[in-house]
């Protein structure tokens, strides 16, 4: 069972990007996938409707998951492996949580069952680059979720022009060493098969 988070801060398009990158991995490749939802109310479907796709969904509320409520991530990481089995295990944190407090969190679920703590994908929302590296608003929080992040995901491309989502890799590539980006638009599809082939652990295609 493999837990990969897709991180980044309030209205980056975490939910957006969750709910189509699980209809992938379950409808196309047939894995039974698992979502852990840290904010309630934020998937905005039926999870009955999403049970029957075959995907399970828990929502934890009360805190983050990477510290107020992490003993309670770690139980649910332990009643899906017992109850559901999945093949994936796809977390949305809450926008102010630490991917690399996630990924530890995420790994003591191992203490009780066999768990593989997959890459940590962030998104970093092209539409307002400027208000996110602020360091007067959350710009300390969204350099430090950047620079834990495997994959930096430049989200809501469809949104901006080429030059914008250049300047966004720029400010990104000025806080992370060597990072890898995907360029994504969750609404249009772009980049997505990217991401699955990171997340199934494939070369990039074509």
């Amino acid at each position: 069972m493999e837990i990969i988070q897709i991180a980044g801060f309030l209205g980056c398009g975490k939910t957006t990007l969750l709910l189509r990158i699980a209809g992938i991995l379950s409808e196309d490749y047939g894995l039974r996938v698992a979502l852990v939802v840290n904010e309630i109310g934020s998937i905005p479907v039926d999870g009955k409707v999403m049970e029957e796709s075959g995907m399970k969904v828990k929502e934890l509320g009360g805190g983050c998951i990477c510290c107020e409520i992490a003993q309670s991530f770690a139980n649910t990481v332990v009643i899906l492996a017992r109850e559901f089995q999945p093949d994936l295990v796809l977390v949305e944190p809450t926008g102010v949580a630490i991917p690399k407090q996630v990924k530890l969190v995420a790994a003591m679920g191992g203490r009780d069952t066999q768990v593989e703590v997959g890459p940590a994908i962030v998104l970093f929302d092209s539409s307002r680059p400027e208000e996110l590296m602020d360091d007067e608003l959350m710009g300390m929080l969204v350099k430090r979720q950047l620079k834990d992040a495997d994959v930096v995901v430049i989200s809501k491309v469809d949104m901006v022009d080429r030059s914008r989502i250049e300047e966004c890799k720029q400010l990104v590539a000025d806080v992370v060493k060597n990072p890898r980006f995907i360029e994504v638009s969750a609404i249009k599809g772009t980049g997505v098969n990217e991401l699955i082939d990171v997340i199934l652990k494939r070369e990039p295609s074509g």
